[in-house]
């Protein structure tokens, strides 16, 4: 397939920290890729060099094929707070905003010529119905105030405007930083078959597994400043990625096994050493730098203690909650257990973190009562995250919370190894917190959650930012969570790892408990549609075919002398229709006198009257 990018020598450092160097890329027409890499490693820059957005350092070049349109999804869009989403949304196509500018501003100069190449434009781009593609694309992703204020709206809210934004390109290439984050389910699932249904060429950073197996056929990995290909879905990248270590490190070992060999060689006497080939020499230094090579796998490492948690640990008793008129939680009774994961689902601004922020005390219930265990420690990992101070450093951020940490096995280590084990290495410990990039601070907050050794663990969109590989590692400490569980997720595969059965808020206060995975809901709710689909199907049919049988029965009851009474009429119509015709013609003619102009004035009026009260007659036996 035809080239739509190709990269060369590209690399991008940030100070004295290089996040890769040299990297060549070259990306097909049709091709669906997902970059997967770990947090700080330089994918979102990446993303920004390929879009267009930075340049390269040194010599490095990014060539586009001519003529191709790209759209670009930023992690955190930024928006002007005091324009209306329409406006927002409508200005992100340069080339929709760009041309009905222009063909307005022709009509107002009044020249000709410039008014028919504006035309002419906009009938390329059909442009006539760019108010209709704005709205509904904005209602696909559930939003229905266009005159809305940006300054006014919630991240969910931001980030659909932003999507919404990318989609009026209509672009042939697509580049998307995260683009499931701060989506609810429904809208996540819109996205992926919208998609999955594109002909653009697409290259996004996902951590969705599911969202990426089902739009993607390829991923990129980038490690260690160096980017590997894989043909085919997650497990398959998960596969080969573990192959390709594998041999690296086998390939290590022989080259430091024949390295032991050289190195003896080369420490003989110098006179001895003078008389080989030179080119041994310069061979035992490459592998020299060979058999020095280590696989830099990172993950972080989670092994920390749960406090003890006793018998009664949440009992919630009728309990309400609303703002104004707007009912969060109603008569919610329901006693948490030890041991039990449970995950919360609903659209977005339905409820969801009031509801923790009540279980937890953060808010007083409207009504009924809420009992909290004595031993429950409490872990919650807020969707906000935690305000840090930027000028504060890493160390001193996790200082103020403790300086020695509970391991699971019950050893204590200090806060600096603990750091360590989430991939804050001693070099980065003294490191400002504004100078983090946006996963690592996701990830030293969640150090500061854990540290405290809780027992009830609350998450609120923990995969927001987090890495595939730090999120692997996390599902495999939570699975193994002995205390209670709560997660707030639209990672369906994440929820589908961990929650055993999901509270679903389904508005207005109401809170459903369904046993089983977030697919199994998914597959009952999709039945459920079906069978509400081919009902209202059946009932439209049937309405369809008692009309038909009411009208044959009618027709079947006319009796002999109403069937020609019907054929008479049909012939009288036609006659006093030609007569109509004929006196009109008369009366507007000027010629007649006026002995005859009355008489044609009163026929004319009779003739109407008949032509009224016959073809009622004719629509009864019609009908």
């Amino acid at each position: 397939m035809a080239g739509i990018l190709q990269a060369e020598n590209i690399s991008k450092s940030y100070g004295t920290k290089v996040l890769f160097r040299n990297l060549a890329i070259n990306i097909n027409e049709g091709d669906k890729i997902a970059l997967i890499a770990p947090n700080g490693s330089g994918k979102s820059s990446l993303l920004k060099l390929l879009a267009g957005k930075e340049t390269p350092d040194s010599e490095g070049v990014v060539r586009v094929k001519s003529g191709v349109r790209i759209a670009y999804l930023e992690q955190d869009p930024v928006f002007d707070s005091n324009r209306g989403i329409f406006e927002e949304v409508y200005a992100a196509s340069d080339l929709l905003s760009s041309t009905v500018e222009e063909y307005k501003s022709a009509l107002r100069s009044g020249d000709s010529k410039r008014i028919e190449i504006a035309t002419q434009q906009m009938d390329v781009i059909d442009g006539w119905k760019y108010e209709q593609k704005v709205k509904t694309i904005l209602s696909r992703l559930k939003i229905d105030d266009l005159d809305q204020k940006m300054g006014d709206l919630s991240g969910g809210q931001k980030k659909r405007v932003a999507l919404a934004g990318m989609m009026i390109h209509e672009a042939d290439f697509i580049i998307m930083d995260e683009p499931t984050n701060h989506l609810d389910l429904e809208v996540i699932e819109y996205l992926e078959e919208y998609l999955k249904k594109s002909q653009a060429t697409i290259l996004m950073v996902t951590h969705d597994r599911y969202f990426l197996d089902r739009v993607c056929n390829q991923i990129l990995e980038l490690e260690n400043g160096k980017l590997y290909s894989y043909r085919g879905n997650y497990a398959y990248f998960l596969e080969k990625r573990a192959e390709r270590i594998e041999n690296f490190n086998a390939e290590t070992e022989r080259a430091r096994n024949l390295f032991r060999g050289e190195l003896e060689w080369m420490r003989r006497m110098p006179q001895a050493r003078a008389t080989k080939a030179k080119y041994r020499i310069n061979a035992f230094y490459d592998l020299k730098e060979r058999a020095g090579q280590r696989n830099r796998e990172k993950s972080i490492k989670i092994d920390v203690k749960s406090s003890r948690l006793g018998k009664k640990i949440i009992n919630c008793k009728g309990v309400s909650h609303h703002y104004d008129n707007f009912c969060t939680i109603e008569d919610f009774t329901y006693n948490f257990a030890r041991g039990e994961k449970i995950g919360i689902v609903g659209p977005n601004g339905i409820g969801k973190s009031t509801f923790l922020n009540v279980i937890t005390g953060a808010l007083p219930p409207a009504s009924g009562e809420i009992e909290w265990g004595e031993t429950v420690v409490f872990g919650y990992y807020r969707q906000n995250g935690l305000e840090f101070n930027p000028e504060e450093t890493v160390i001193d951020a996790v200082r103020n919370i403790a300086e020695i940490v509970t391991l699971g096995d019950g050893n204590t280590i200090n806060v600096r190894e603990f750091l360590t084990r989430f991939l804050f290495p001693p070099s980065m410990q003294n490191t400002k917190i504004e100078k983090l990039s946006g996963g690592e601070k996701r990830r030293l907050y969640l150090v500061t959650v854990l540290m405290k050794n809780p027992n009830f663990l609350i998450l609120d969109e923990p995969t927001n930012d987090l890495d595939i590989m730090s999120l692997n590692v996390l599902e495999e400490y939570l699975s193994n969570f002995p205390g209670c569980l709560l997660i707030v997720s639209h990672d369906r595969y994440f929820l589908d790892k961990l929650a055993d059965h999901l509270f679903i808020f389904e508005g207005d206060g109401v809170i459903k408990d369904f046993v089983g995975k977030y697919t199994g809901y998914r597959d009952v709710i999709q039945e459920r549609e079906r069978i509400n689909f081919l009902s209202a199907k059946t009932e439209k049919q049937q309405l369809r075919e008692e009309e038909k049988e009411v009208s044959v029965q009618s027709k079947r009851k006319l009796s002999y002398k109403e069937q020609r009474e019907l054929e008479s009429l049909e012939l009288t119509i036609a006659e006093l229709e030609k007569e109509k015709s004929s006196l009109e013609v008369a009366l507007s003619s000027g010629l007649m006198s006026p002995d005859k102009l009355l008489v044609s004035s009163n026929r004319i009026m009779e003739v109407i009257a008949l032509l009224d009260s016959k073809s009622e007659r004719w629509l009864e036996l019609s009908d």
